[in-house]
């Protein structure tokens, strides 16, 4: 008689013998939750594209016949004279490095009371996230209004700064609370049982883990304010956003494109210019030595000596056995000095070039009580059903629409920028470059270009923040991709399948939930930055900027406490969607 083997003998038969085909486990009422809120997002922009009456073709046919008037107004394209520019240039620099120094400055102690591992209580760390929630919601336009009623319109650099600090503040002061709850607790504990006190554990340990990421987010931040500070210079923050916003008034077109193309390469510079510093500081190859400059000048130090008495129980030997007694010239010493000396000569040469009326500061500080106290109560005057709620269903309508047509050209320059998916590297350059490009034109910048062909509607609105969104949402995607693991695309690739089977089987299926996290986080910057399209005419940051002008506090606050509450709704919902998908 034939022998069974063991699984066959294990294996349950149903009457008519065949064996039962396993049931895939059911999807919890989470999973399902996460699934109807991405289909929600995806019908919301379909609708959200035939309310407001977007036609792709349209804008192609209009493109094309507006072509002539771009190439008779924009080219060729002017510029001011060079000592003008290089003026303008300084200036704008100098806002956004005090801008981002400020906020680094500011969520490092915020983040260090949010953080779980390192806050006395309860209360001490709900305000801390609090406050990292409410700069988060309230976009710089938002902060940059309220500051022109505090510190009056003639202060426009001490309003850029502020502004663009505060709103800094939700972004640099979240991921450094998360950083710091996960750096390593062993030398904490020790520094502890030795009887450290807890500023002395948090400064010896936390900070010096979480330095590298310190610096990082506030290289990516500053290449965010710099974008940012062209929006602020339609409401008087000087320099080449004001420059432009004046080019614009006087119908300047030809002005118009030379600081479009300014700008452009300054954003280009900074992507580059962080990206390498970040490359220089935490980059390491496979041998776990430096690269670029401080590999080379860490290499040089560790053949350096220095003559003196020896001691065999502090001094050090070189690798060819000479005494050293002064304290490693490494990498990391070298970094930190030229670092902090960079950092505090920038600072002062900013200072000096935005020219800082710090008298002024002072004296209209006392005056911020009385101007936030006219913000209340809110009051619609009888217009909120009628106006400014339509506004505000167009804003987040655009901010879908623009993530729609996004979307569908994002995944794939995402998945083809992706060194582990694209078919050659030099493929994945190519798209590379393309999303730094794309990421390096300010939307601001391309939507006052279409709102010239296309007229004041928000389909110019929706163009140049799908744009935008094609480079920050392709970028996230690719590098999602790049981070998934490689041995299971290994096994599925030794079983028989091919790229394409292993691309969909194994990499996008691995990468799927961090992509409907960053679906939902493109949402809600796109949102952001259609309040911001009001200087255009466009929802509800155009009835902002008019209130503002009038003077009208109450419906200035009303209209900022609507902003604040669908922002946070958003938040809410995404961090239920990455909770859910982790």
């Amino acid at each position: 008689m034939a022998t069974l083997r063991p699984e066959a003998a294990e294996a349950p038969r149903s009457t008519s013998g065949r064996r039962p085909v396993p049931k895939r486990p059911t999807p919890s009422i989470h999973v399902i939750a996460v699934w109807g809120i991405f289909l929600t997002l995806i019908a919301g922009g379909v609708w959200s594209m035939f309310d407001l009456g977007i036609n792709l073709f349209d804008v192609l046919v209009n493109i094309i016949s507006g072509w002539d008037w771009i190439t008779e107004n924009l080219f060729p394209p002017q510029f001011p004279e060079a000592a003008r520019l290089v003026e303008l240039i300084l200036t704008t620099l100098g806002i956004v490095f005090l801008a981002t120094l400020f906020s680094v400055i500011t969520s490092v102690p915020i983040a260090i009371f949010a953080a779980v591992n390192t806050t006395t209580g309860a209360i001490s760390r709900q305000t801390a996230r609090i406050i990292i929630i409410f700069c988060r919601a309230a976009p710089d336009l938002v902060f940059a209004i309220i500051l022109i009623r505090v510190f009056g319109p003639a202060n426009g650099a001490l309003i850029g700064i502020v502004a663009m600090g505060l709103s800094s503040i939700g972004m640099v002061g979240k991921l450094l609370a998360d950083n710091i709850e996960d750096v390593d607790r062993g030398p904490s504990e020790a520094i502890r049982a030795a009887g450290g006190a807890r500023w002395q554990w948090i400064q010896s340990t936390v900070i010096l883990q979480i330095m590298p990421q310190i610096v990082a987010h506030g290289l990516h931040r500053m290449d965010i304010n710099l974008r940012n500070s062209v929006l602020l210079g339609f409401v008087g923050v000087p320099g080449l956003g004001q420059a432009l916003s004046n080019a614009m008034n006087t119908r300047q077109w030809d002005l118009v494109m030379g600081y479009t193309i300014v700008i452009t390469v300054l954003c280009i510079l900074m992507e580059l210019l962080s990206g390498a510093i970040r490359t220089q500081m935490m980059g390491r190859d496979s041998g776990g030595r430096r690269r670029g400059v401080l590999g080379l000048l860490e290499r040089i130090a560790q053949n350096s000596w220095v003559h003196a008495p020896t001691d065999p129980h502090t001094a050090q030997r070189t690798p060819k056995g000479r005494v050293r007694v002064a304290p490693q010239w490494d990498a990391g010493r070298i970094q930190r000095f030229f670092g902090w000396a960079a950092l505090i000569t920038l600072a002062f040469l900013a200072i000096y070039d935005v020219e800082l009326n710090w008298e002024v500061l002072m004296n209209t500080l006392g005056n911020f009580p009385d101007v936030v106290s006219r913000f209340f109560p809110p009051d619609d005057h009888g217009h909120y059903a009628s106006r400014y709620f339509p506004a505000l269903v167009e804003t987040l309508q655009i901010a879908m629409a623009s993530l729609l047509l996004g979307l569908f050209v994002a995944l794939p320059i995402g998945a083809f920028a992706a060194r582990n998916a694209a078919p050659t590297k030099n493929i994945a350059t190519f798209f590379r470059c393309l999303i730094v490009a794309c990421r390096a034109f300010p939307e601001l910048v391309l939507a006052i270009v279409l709102v010239v062909i296309l007229g004041f509607d928000a389909t110019a609105g929706v163009i140049a923040l799908a744009f935008g969104s094609i480079g920050l949402l392709a970028k996230l995607v690719a590098d999602s991709l790049e981070e998934s693991d490689t041995r299971v695309q290994d096994a599925v690739r030794a079983g028989g399948a091919d790229r394409v089977q292993t691309f969909f089987s194994a990499t996008v299926r691995q990468t799927a939930p961090a992509t409907v996290a960053h679906i939902l986080y493109q949402l809600d910057v796109n949102f952001r930055a259609a309040t911001l399209l009001g200087v255009l005419g466009l929802g509800i940051g155009f009835d902002l900027l008019q209130a503002s002008a009038r003077s009208r506090y109450e419906i200035l606050s009303l209209l900022i406490i609507n902003i604040l509450v669908v922002v946070i709704i958003l938040e809410l919902i995404s961090m239920y969607v990455r909770k859910v998908v982790r």
